[in-house]
């Protein structure tokens, strides 16, 4: 498949058939995230596959959790929207893989020629270490999609995010940033409808 054609295909793609998936193709996956550019070639990644279905039931077990007991407000609708969160962040359990994208804090010299924090250096770029994960990310799910799975984007499990760190044994400074869940579309998946960018793009000349 082109680049274009996988851009265009893609979608984020949320219920799975019970297909597997091969583990050489979650590899080249992987191996194509590692080929995105990174602040300073840093690569500040690297990511887990998990397969097992016990692990991915305690993770959305602790996810729903976090989220039933986050501080409710007063809108009739608290309740349902809350278990609408619930769902959409915990579909995660019935993929056949979840990718969690570990990463770890980036090094710069200017730390060492400036009188400022790195904390303070990283806020002033916008953050370039979570920029080049997200690349990461974009690199993984066209390679799902030339390769035949559906593939979504996940951040709502890091309601709880200490939980999981503390279940993969992920120690400081690296720490979860994200979740990619791969499988066969359990139907067929037609990409949304967006806007042409193109045609709201400022031209200055």
């Amino acid at each position: 498949m082109e680049l274009k054609a996988a851009i265009e295909a893609r979608t984020s793609v949320r219920v799975f058939s019970d297909e597997q998936v091969s583990l050489d193709d979650v590899k080249e996956m992987v191996r194509l995230a590692g080929l995105a550019p990174s602040v300073n070639n840093f690569q500040p990644w690297r990511y887990i596959a998990i397969l097992n279905k016990d692990l991915l039931n305690r993770m959305a077990e602790v996810v729903t959790d976090k989220i039933e007991n986050l501080p409710s407000s007063k809108s009739i609708a608290a309740s349902n929207v809350k278990k609408q969160v619930t769902w959409f962040s915990t579909f995660f359990k019935d993929a056949p893989v979840v990718l969690v994208l570990i990463t770890k804090p980036y090094e710069t010299v200017l730390e060492s020629a400036v009188e400022l924090t790195h904390d303070q250096i990283n806020l002033l770029r916008n953050h370039p270490d979570i920029q080049s994960a997200g690349a990461s990310i974009q690199n993984i799910l066209l390679a799902a999609v030339d390769m035949g799975y559906g593939a979504c984007w996940l951040s709502g499990a890091m309601f709880a995010r200490e939980e999981i760190e503390e279940m993969l044994k992920i120690k400081a400074p690296e720490k979860v940033l994200a979740f990619v869940v791969i499988g066969k579309p359990r139907s067929e998946h037609k990409p949304k409808i967006k806007p042409n960018l193109a045609e709201s793009m400022e031209i200055i000349a």
